[in-house]
This record gives C-alpha cells, structure tokens and sequence, in this order.
C-alpha cells in the first residue's frame, strides 16, 4: 500500500504524510527524480561498489553507475525501481531485511533523503547494513539537523480521500548518531554538512 502512494507522488499526484498527533506533510517524491544540491558530497564519498538503501527512483545509484562504480538500488516500489532501470541503473524491488546479493562484500552503504527511518528503529537498520559491508566497509547516511530531536513517529500516507496502514518511522539526529552508530557496529563516526544538509560516515 505503501507503495501505492509513493507512485501517486511520483506520477504528480498530491500525496500527503499523516502522523498520529494530527500532523500533515506533503510527500514530495519529485524531488528525488532530479540531482539535490549537495548529492555531489554524497557521491565523492563512494569509492567501491555502493548499496543505495531505499533509493527511490534513482538519482544517486544511476549517477553512480555513471561514474563507473558498481552499484545497486533497493526499494520496495515497482515504479521507483522501474524508473531506475530506464535511466541505465541496477535496481531490485527489495526490501533491506529480506536475502540481498553481495553480503559482506559492498564497500558503501547509503541512507539518503531520510532513510535511516526505514522500519522505525535505526539500530536495527545500521546491524543489517553492518552485516552487508565490508569489514571496512561504510554507511553515509543523511540525518537531521543539530538541534533536532530524534524519535520514532508513528504515521500513513493519504491521497484524495484514501488512507494507508499505519506505519513506523524514525529520524535521527546528527546529535545523537555516535552513540547509535557505536552500538549498531560503526565505531567511527565522520560528520559534515553541505547545502543546508547534515550527513555522517560510519566506518
């Protein structure tokens, strides 16, 4: 269902996030189809073969692809997969806990545009992703801003009407990321902003 939705906001359909403290968001799954001031930062970081997490219609694992670095996009909706394939990138519609090729051999992990929420609990998140780099493997993951809080939100998706399941999802904090990424396997922790973004290397 969930991806139901996302495809709405891909296709230009007015699709908003509904948190159960009454909150409303608009989704805003354009943006991901075109270069975000700042990816370059993300992108320079990459030097081996890279697993874009979540990595929606596949700006950075097609731009990837295009610097001549291996990688493979994973997400749970077809038409983002889809749109990856079209553009010249490698995609599997999959989920990040479900069997992937290549574990123990990517040697980035990225967790863009948010993505460390995926499945409400980000220690759970970092352990699989520890699992599936290298032993001197990374993650670059893009994080909230200092100042923020981090938390676990409870929200759907709603579009003209219709309402998905309720669902879990996490932000954190670039405030918070040592201890997290410490506890999750990642006992280095690099962190920088570029164009109002917050992002961390953990190695």
């Amino acid at each position: 269902m969930i991806g139901a939705f996302y495809e709405d906001s891909l296709n230009g359909e007015s699709v908003e996030i509904e948190y159960a403290d009454g909150r409303m968001q608009p989704l805003s799954a354009m943006r991901w189809l075109r270069y975000n001031e700042g990816d370059e930062h993300i992108l320079a970081r990459c030097g081996g073969p890279t697993l874009d997490v979540g990595s929606g219609p596949g700006r950075l694992t097609v731009a990837l692809t295009r610097m001549g670095i291996p990688s493979l996009g994973i997400d749970i909706t077809p038409l983002a997969v889809e749109l990856t394939r079209r553009a010249g990138g490698l995609a599997l519609r999959r989920c990040i806990f479900e069997p992937l090729p290549g574990t123990g051999w990517w040697a980035e992990a990225l967790l863009v545009d948010g993505n460390i929420g995926i499945g409400g609990d980000p220690a759970v998140l970092l352990r699989r992703l520890r699992e599936l780099v290298r032993p001197e493997g990374k993650v670059i993951a893009e994080l909230s801003p200092p100042g923020s809080q981090s938390g676990v939100h409870t929200l759907r998706l709603r579009q003209a009407g219709r309402t998905g399941d309720w669902f879990t999802w996490a932000t954190v904090s670039i405030d918070d990321i040592g201890p997290l990424a410490r506890r999750s396997g990642f006992p280095t922790v690099e962190r920088w902003n570029a164009a109002g973004r917050w992002f961390a290397s953990l190695s």
